[in-house]
């Protein structure tokens, strides 16, 4: 089998102006090595059909862009156009779009070819990717181990090298966890710099979707392309869009660097905090200056998150309801019973508890003692980071407390997958961009990953930082699972 998509995005580039390859030979690899690597479960739907003759169409035309026949994932909760999108739920099973999100319209515009829909929590609600109603995708490194979550198909499908490039979107942690789980680059995005609009609302003030990756490089061109404003999302920056790999390659010296002490508490694994301090004594070598901060109360993101986000997704969660699209009950005696009914068999165990939770939390008083409240403490957690970025110009510390545990653990307690995302919530409260970049692997060969947050719309700083560890570190990230 041919192993183009093992070379990078400038590489496979070359290939195709030289003429060496045809955007079909990627498509048809990539198929390939997805149905030898089923048992990862990464994809819930894959359009074969029309990638292959999108691939043939595109050897006629002129390669135009890097991204140009390059072979890309979307996670299962952004909608495609004629091509099944379910959310990974039961509710959305039989859901065909008549549109597609602005970011797969973009995607579109560059030529590059979607081969299917990644394997996620169902309607992005958990850190494992263990709701998803249809089965949990697997870590490539471990396939007894969790691959994260929400984005955990994204994740599983680059790391294993089944595409170059995936989308997943972040609500609490959902691009980075899975990404630092599975050894792969994976960019949150400053809330507003790329479009919502297709994406399957969780919570409207936190989502974010972003570029998911094998390296540094390729993640920062991914989010060239899908960056802009739109009309179509009033919560979309009328920020310009600029070029997130102009900073790679550049020297940090000179570059202030805080470290909260939370991220660095007695909640994290030492292997993790190892791994981290090797990173923290490299960019000092290399002339940053790397100082520990506090920020307030980041400890607390967890229950804020969790007030939030379920407020939210109570509200935008309403409109499944059995009538106008989606999953409806056989036979229901009344509008109220159809109702019920729908929503008791569409809607995975996570999901109606957060529903309920969400509902309970925004009804009343209760909107302004808990709601109204946690959205007062979130903006006391963005002024904080503010304040810090005043004086430094990136914050790093790990992205997960553990590497990826065991499929079966803690099925028994939802409560404890929340504080797998504990270090990565902060950064959605904030509407921070926040990356991961892997920085090794603990003694079971799991891979560790270091969390880079930058201020607002300084992603090409972050891509600086993470581009110079990445070349320093020269960490073999190739998975064998690839047949």
């Amino acid at each position: 089998m041919s192993k183009y998509l093992d070379l990078s995005i400038k590489e496979i580039n070359t290939l195709l102006k030289d003429k060496k390859i045809k955007p079909i030979d990627l498509v048809e690899e990539a198929f390939e090595r997805i149905d030898n690597n089923s048992d990862l479960n990464a994809f819930i739907t894959l359009d074969r059909e029309n990638a292959l003759k999108k691939a043939q169409e595109l050897e006629n035309k002129e390669v135009d862009n890097l991204l140009f026949g390059i072979p890309i994932a979307i996670k299962d909760n952004i909608v495609t156009k004629d091509l099944r999108t379910t959310c990974a739920s039961h509710m959305l099973d039989n859901f065909i779009p008549i549109y597609n999100a602005t970011v797969v319209d973009k995607i579109l515009d560059k030529n590059m070819i979607i081969i299917g829909k990644c394997n996620m929590d169902e309607f992005a609600m958990g850190s494992t990717s263990r709701t998803s109603y249809y089965g949990a995708p697997l870590n490539p490194w471990d396939k007894t181990k969790i691959a994260g979550g929400s984005s955990g198909g994204s994740a599983s499908c680059i790391a294993a090298r089944l595409v170059p490039l995936a989308l997943g979107s972040d609500t609490g942690g959902s691009i980075r966890q899975p990404s630092s789980y599975c050894g792969i680059v994976g960019m949150k995005p400053t809330y507003g710099r790329v479009s919502r609009y297709g994406l399957i609302a969780f919570a409207s003030s936190l989502d974010q979707i972003g570029p998911m990756t094998t390296n540094v490089y390729d993640n920062a061109l991914l989010l060239n392309a899908i960056s802009g404003h739109d009309d179509k999302d009033l919560t979309s920056s009328y920020r310009e869009v600029e070029d997130y790999t102009r900073l790679i390659g550049s020297d940090i010296k000179g570059m202030k660097i805080a470290v909260p002490n939370f991220f660095m508490s007695d909640i994290v694994d030492k292997e993790i905090k190892d791994k981290v301090e090797e990173i923290i004594n490299l960019l000092k070598d290399n002339g940053a200056s790397v100082s520990y901060i506090d920020i307030d109360y980041i400890e607390n993101a967890v229950t804020l998150y969790q007030i939030i986000a379920m407020g939210e997704a109570s509200s935008n969660l309403a409109r499944f309801d059995g009538v106008r699209y989606g999953y409806s009950c056989d036979n229901p005696k009344n509008l109220e019973d159809l109702y019920k009914r729908t929503r008791q068999e569409g809607f995975g165990d996570e999901v109606k508890r957060r529903i309920m939770v969400g509902s309970y939390l925004l009804s009343g008083e209760n909107a302004t003692t808990y709601y109204n409240k946690a959205l007062q403490i979130r903006d006391d957690i963005s002024k904080s980071f503010k304040k810090a970025f005043a004086e430094y110009d990136l914050i790093i510390g790990p992205n997960t407390t553990t590497v990826a545990y065991g499929i079966g653990a803690n099925l028994d307690n939802p409560s404890q997958t929340f504080l797998d995302d504990v270090l990565v919530i902060p950064v959605n409260m904030a509407g921070l961009p926040g990356m991961n970049v892997p920085i090794g692997f603990n003694h079971e060969h799991l891979p560790i990953g270091l969390q880079i947050i930058g201020d607002s719309f300084e992603e090409a700083k972050m891509y600086q930082l993470a581009a110079f560890i990445e070349k320093k570190l020269n960490l073999d990230l190739m998975r064998e699972v690839v047949k």
